[in-house]
């Protein structure tokens, strides 16, 4: 009996991919940021950003010595980014706003009509494409003429971002219905001026550092409150933030209570003040680090308190928990009179902690990447056991490669190896796992890495004026992840009709009339 060859396919998937299909509703995505991909630093009325400032002044900063100045030249070729998008087949694309080309002064008082416009237009593209946009407000870039006001280390900045939340809500809100107040705050905050590494450039590990981050979690919760408050009810959307989760692992077996507390400087600041039922600091690292701040002689604590006024501001400004993930590190407490190295990368001063890897972690393409797979499915448990039954939005997961061609097989077992550990803890572990989104969708400029290190799964062309993009081989095998919903993936073009005919010959077995 003749049977459709769509039918024939569905039944060897069902056939091959047992437990491996992702739960209906399940969201795939891939993620950009606007000053690694947009370019046209200086097009129309945008103002410097940061990096814009950073790069410039600074290039032995970055170790190829480039800007961001051009990137993807995405400004001017979005219509390709939403090809691109719709080529992959994904049903969410996230990229961030420039605050600097959006509110070109920093301020809500002047509105840029390019800037605007451009939004305006890469969001109704997508939508053209069925394709929904997840939009992040803040992805490091500040505008500089709020930096030279003392940017994230002074505490107006929280009203500051209320105010270009408010625009962006207003302008878009009616077609954006996901959105990222902040991306990653602890490499904004503490990585960069933990080190002086990124922008704005500014060492000060002593303080610079938990002061942002105490001002990022009050404008995060402020842009919620003014989406909850103003917006909501008209367009029925979610907010929430996004952080970089890194594992921290015990060294060996006495160190389980080092490995909490890391784990609590690097992510906990962020969210235990949000999602926690109590909100404000971890209290057991609340403690440790005011301890510490005896130790080094200041008659206050290095982490600013909350007020009860804040702490009420902040707990409960989310709609699902944002995650980003990508490595992990071991830790152990220093011996007397051994070096702590700088925090994150080797060490962390403010707890007296050393950090290193385990020797069969594989390393990327970049010095503070190493793959561990099954942490991902580790710290997705350690936020249910934190937070609950909460969503979970996996929003950024990737590798860095020094691809020189686009067989890039290695990051098609990076994200092979990624997805089995989210099914295994949507499966066996329950987390409610919502999206998963793939960092990135094109090469871009990897920060102070500059454009050595590709995480994309199309390749970009920095050498050609026109930036051409190729699919590498992770971007097909991306697309039939996401095709066919399944970790079992069959190249369904591939499929002979010796295959089907073989099929046909066998289906009584499956009891196929």
């Amino acid at each position: 009996m003749w049977l459709p060859k769509t039918l024939v396919f569905s039944v060897l998937l069902g056939v091959a991919c047992c437990n491996r299909n992702f739960p209906p509703g399940f969201k795939f995505g891939a993620a950009t940021a606007a000053y690694q991909v947009e370019g046209a630093w200086n097009v129309s009325d945008k103002s410097e950003s940061i990096w814009d400032v950073f790069t410039h002044e600074h290039p032995e900063a970055i170790i190829d010595r480039s800007t961001g100045d051009v990137a993807c030249d995405s400004y001017h070729q979005w219509q390709r980014d939403v090809e691109i998008a719709s080529e992959l087949g994904l049903h969410f694309y996230r990229f961030s706003i420039a605050w600097a080309r959006l509110l070109p002064n920093g301020f809500s008082n002047y509105v840029s009509e390019d800037g605007k416009k451009y939004y305006s237009d890469l969001i109704d593209g997508l939508l053209e494409k069925g394709i929904e946009p997840v939009v992040t407000l803040y992805h490091w870039d500040l505008p500089q003429s709020l930096q030279n006001l003392g940017g994230w280390t002074n505490p107006l900045i929280a009203d500051w971002f209320g105010e270009y939340a408010r625009v962006a809500f207003s302008l878009y809100g009616n077609r954006v219905k996901t959105w990222l107040t902040i991306n990653e705050p602890i490499i904004y905050c503490q990585v960069s001026y933990g080190s002086g590494m990124h922008a704005p450039g500014i060492a000060s590990p002593a303080f610079g550092g938990l002061m942002c981050s105490k001002n990022a979690v009050l404008a995060h919760a402020k842009a919620w409150r003014i989406y909850d408050e103003e917006f909501r009810q008209k367009y029925q959307g979610k907010v929430s933030l996004t952080n970089q989760l890194m594992w921290f692992e015990p060294d060996d077996e006495n160190e389980q209570e080092s490995a909490d507390l890391a784990q609590q400087l690097w992510g906990g600041v962020y969210t235990h003040p949000v999602f926690s039922k109590d909100g404000g600091w971890p209290p057991e690292l609340e403690k440790k680090i005011a301890e510490k701040s005896r130790q080094l002689g200041y008659t206050g604590s290095k982490l600013p308190p909350f007020t009860q006024e804040e702490k009420e501001l902040v707990r409960g400004t989310y709609d699902f928990f944002g995650f980003n993930f990508y490595t992990a590190r071991t830790v152990r407490r220093a011996k007397a009179g051994e070096e702590v190295g700088p925090w994150p990368f080797t060490g962390c001063p403010d707890l007296d902690f050393i950090l290193s890897v385990r020797p069969d972690w594989k390393p990327g393409a970049t010095r503070w990447f190493f793959s561990y797979p099954r942490a991902l499915r580790l710290q997705l448990s350690k936020v249910k056991q934190q937070y609950g039954d909460i969503d979970i939005f996996i929003l950024e997961n990737g590798v860095a490669g020094y691809d020189t061609d686009l067989d890039d097989q290695d990051r098609i077992n990076f994200y092979r190896d990624h997805l089995e550990q989210v099914l295994l803890s949507i499966n066996e572990d329950g987390v409610k796992i919502v999206g998963y989104t793939a960092w990135t969708m094109i090469d871009n400029y990897e920060w102070s890495d500059g454009y050595r290190s590709k995480f994309g799964l199309y390749e970009v062309d920095f050498s050609d004026p026109q930036r051409t993009r190729r699919p590498r081989a992770s971007a097909q095998y991306y697309a039939r992840v996401i095709q066919q919903h399944s970790l079992d993936v069959l190249d369904t073009n591939k499929l002979t009709d010796e295959l089907y005919w073989t099929f046909v010959l066998i289906s009584p077995i499956f009891k196929i009339p």
